[in-house]
């Protein structure tokens, strides 16, 4: 099982990645375009948000698979929040 800290750790880098991304975003395209990226921003916000209280959850009986659905959560919460911010871009 992988350590709590590097599941927070990838939790942290994988969303600051999406906002970053937004932020480019933000700066290469029109006002449209940016308050479209402000959106992605928060629901990045909101997902790092929901997934900390998951890893902080009491009364887990299996947490080896609680931490690696987790994992799963995380990989496709991002691949969802970069397909939004290609659509953006593009």
């Amino acid at each position: 099982m992988a350590s709590i800290k590097n599941l927070k750790k990838d939790i942290n880098n994988v969303l600051s990645e999406v906002i970053e991304e937004c932020y480019i975003c933000q700066l290469t395209s029109d006002e449209k375009v940016s308050a479209k990226a402000d959106k992605i921003i928060d629901e990045a916000i909101e997902s790092f948000d929901a997934l900390i209280v998951k890893i902080h959850e009491k009364g887990v009986e299996n947490k080896s698979s609680h931490y690696k659905g987790i994992s799963k959560d995380l990989e496709n919460k991002a691949t969802a929040l970069f397909e939004k911010i290609s659509k953006i871009s593009a």
